[in-house]
């Protein structure tokens, strides 16, 4: 069998057209659909139709894709100006970042998994440790803060998208047969808290999440 030729010309079309931007949409349609584990070079390739060693002259293997897409997410939150108010500032960003998380939630995890250098990705943390430092905390402080505050609001939109009825739901019928079954289960604090347990809001539990993780933050710096 004679082997065949190397392809010579100018690239298939769809290469042509390949860019940073359109391999980041290309894998968030990926982990869209079938999550982060599916991420793979070929199944990028595969979305834009184009073969997999074409994206090396963009991005450096599958660690590159996830690079890319969470300096994507973290880029492309909509930061709010700083007001002085500690509280309100860090509530904004929080707000912010879940507005943007949820367009892509299986997504969300790599902001944790990532340790990213550039200026988009660093950019959400020089305006949280940025408003820390203003509020008077040393640069130790204000990492510990840092961390604290991520993994609450990461951890809360994790537990939204990831739980599935575990934690409850807003379907009405769902509500009522998972209630009456808390109400028989002959455990008595689960059963009083039954109507509670039944139902799951997603906005709801992240403002509360979140509104504890400030009082705390704030107790903090007001004893200090």
């Amino acid at each position: 069998m004679t082997a065949s030729a190397p392809r010579r010309g100018r690239p298939p079309k769809n290469e042509q057209q390949l860019s940073r931007a359109a391999i980041v949409e290309a894998t968030l349609k990926v982990i869209d659909a079938e999550g982060v584990a599916a991420v793979s070079m070929r199944a990028v390739g595969r979305v834009l139709g184009v073969d997999a060693k074409s994206l090396y002259h963009h991005v450096d293997g599958k660690d590159g894709l996830l690079d890319a897409v969470a300096e994507h997410l973290l880029g492309s939150i909509a930061l709010p100006d700083a007001t002085g108010d500690l509280r309100a500032d860090l509530w904004a960003i929080a707000m912010a970042f879940r507005e943007r998380a949820l367009a892509h939630p299986q997504a969300a995890s790599l902001v944790l998994t990532r340790q990213l250098a550039s200026f988009e990705g660093l950019a959400p943390l020089e305006a949280v440790l940025n408003i820390l430092h203003n509020a008077g905390c040393t640069p130790r402080e204000s990492v510990h803060l840092l961390r604290t505050f991520v993994a609450t609001l990461i951890g809360t939109l994790l537990r939204e998208v990831d739980a599935g009825p575990t934690y409850g739901t807003t379907d009405t019928t769902a509500i009522a047969r998972r209630q009456a079954t808390l109400e028989g289960s002959e455990l008595p604090a689960v059963a009083a808290a039954a109507e509670h347990l039944a139902r799951f809001d997603g906005a709801e539990e992240y403002e509360f999440a979140m509104n504890l993780a400030l009082d705390a933050l704030l107790s903090r710096l007001t004893q200090r």
